[in-house]
């Protein structure tokens, strides 16, 4: 904006400012200054308006002939066109090609004494404000109402207790966290730093003879427990260390197993995979399997006369169980057993797994006897995929009172259920034993074998289907037919007859 735009009547500026101004202290005096146009050092234009001083440069006061310099005013106001009616100030001639045209800005006076007018200018005073900057110190002046002063000596104290107690606090954090760490990793920490007690014994500390046993199923950490527990080991974990350090993949095998006290974890597997430190002490009820075929092979492993687990079996109410025999009670699982360990104990603790499974199928106890028995038969008759086709089958008979005519039912009260043939004798077919149902309708008198937990649950839950009849079409694979109908199952008894011719030695 050019000077003449820039001054506007007074009437103008009052009207523009309006009640800005009204109740405020009226402005210090104001003189147009020359702005702060100074060309870069060393450039052209500098050069040429230091040789333009040179030349219009008057004669030193004491010169002869000198003359009083005129006070110099801005370039811009040495346009006549611009320069109001009333200055009388000289006019300055233009001297250069390219002359400086600066912009008129106001100043306001720096003191008091300082007489209003044009001020001359020694080209090292700071640049001039801009327009109308008198605002700022007009607003400045104005009291806000805050205190401004520096704070007194009561913030600062109240400053530096707030800092203290930030510190306290952290100070504080800090210590918590090192008791936490302390508590939580302090053994792991000690153990590291090999600062704790030696987690294994010594070699050649080892002493006196424990029995640790082992059961189905243990990996490292239980098995690490029990030698603990036997006083084996010195600590709980120390065996289970030894296999994760060393990066040793062992099986262990159920049994009870002769070691000593005071064992280093590296003997104490040592010992373990040492067949002649295992007691032989495990036994197994076969799937399908019956007392007769079982009690003999326990006594020799057990070593206890066949006799005491004859006697043991003899009276099945000494387990709780109302039934004319404990056959089907023996649940057909691995077991092993302490070496002082009684014939009762044995055959109690195979009940008891019987139990288990018959509450785990929700097997009233009112009904056990019978679930039990008809997945007895299910057990002996069919695959574990076939299980509840079988049972649905069963079901079917009984509701229809049609003879159930299971060969597994007839072998097994002729005495010649395991003699490994599927077909049974006409001698068995027609013996008139309580346990043939090619005779007796019904379910037989007791189960005829051990089912395991997937025939028992059939047995509580058959299958939906209208089948009557079902037989075993191919042996080697156990793959099964199941008709509605006689006709249909005459086809399946010729296909399973086929098979038998073309595998003369597969048992038919």
């Amino acid at each position: 904006m050019s000077e003449r735009e820039s001054r506007a009547p007074e009437h103008e500026q009052s009207t523009r400012l309006g009640d800005l101004f009204e109740n405020l202290p009226a402005p210090s005096p104001q003189v147009p200054t020359a702005g702060d146009d100074t060309p870069a050092p060393g450039s052209r234009r500098a050069a040429r308006e230091a040789a333009a001083r040179e030349q219009d440069a008057p004669p030193a006061p004491d010169a002869p002939g000198a003359a009083v310099p005129a006070r110099p005013v801005s370039a811009s106001a040495a346009t006549t066109a611009e320069t109001p009616a009333d200055d009388h100030r000289p006019a300055v001639p233009r001297t250069d090609a390219e002359p400086v045209v600066t912009r008129a800005m106001p100043v306001a006076a720096t003191s008091a004494d300082e007489a209003p007018g044009p001020r001359r200018s020694t080209g090292t005073e700071d640049p001039a404000p801009a327009l109308g900057g008198g605002l700022d110190e007009i607003f400045a002046a104005q009291d806000d109402g805050r205190d401004h002063g520096a704070p007194t000596k009561k913030k600062r104290r109240k400053g530096c207790l707030i800092a203290l107690i930030i510190v306290l606090v952290i100070l504080g954090g800090i210590a918590a966290g090192g008791v936490w760490v302390a508590n939580t990793f302090g053994d792991r920490i000690a153990d590291a730093m090999g600062w704790g007690e030696p987690k294994d014994w010594e070699p050649g500390q080892a002493t006196g003879e424990v029995l640790v046993t082992i059961k189905e199923g243990d990996t490292g950490g239980p098995v690490s427990t029990a030698l603990y527990e036997a006083g084996v080991t010195k600590t709980e974990d120390v065996f289970y260390d030894y296999l994760i350090d060393e990066n040793i993949a062992v099986t262990f095998y159920p049994g009870v197993y002769r070691l000593q006290e005071k064992m280093t974890a590296e003997d104490a597997l040592a010992a373990l995979r040492n067949e002649d430190n295992k007691l032989e002490n495990t036994v197994s009820m076969p799937e399908g399997g019956t007392i007769a075929s079982a009690l003999p092979s326990m006594a020799e492993t057990l070593g206890m006369p066949l006799a005491d687990l004859e006697a043991a079996v003899a009276d099945p109410s000494a387990y709780g169980v109302e039934a004319q025999s404990l056959e089907g009670w023996l649940f057909p699982a691995v077991y092993t057993f302490d070496p002082e360990v009684t014939a009762t104990q044995v055959i109690q603790r195979m009940v008891d797994r019987t139990r288990e499974s018959l509450a785990a199928a929700g097997v009233p106890d009112e009904d056990a006897e019978r679930i039990l028995t008809i997945a007895s038969i299910i057990q002996r008759e069919g695959r574990t995929d076939d299980f509840a086709k079988v049972s649905r089958v069963i079901q079917n008979r009984l509701d229809d009172d049609i003879l159930l005519q299971m060969d597994s039912t007839a072998q097994y009260g002729y005495g010649s259920l395991h003699e490994g043939v599927v077909s049974s004798s006409a001698e068995a077919l027609e013996d008139p034993n309580e346990w043939n149902t090619y005779v007796n309708k019904g379910l037989p008198a007791t189960p005829i074998a051990s089912p395991n937990d997937a025939a028992i649950d059939a047995a509580m839950h058959p299958a939906d289907g209208p089948w009557i009849y079902f037989v075993t079409v191919n042996l080697e694979t156990g793959e099964t037919q199941f008709s509605e109908t006689l006709a249909e199952h005459e086809q399946g008894v010729e296909k399973w007859r086929d098979w038998c011719r073309a595998n003369p030695d597969a048992g038919c």
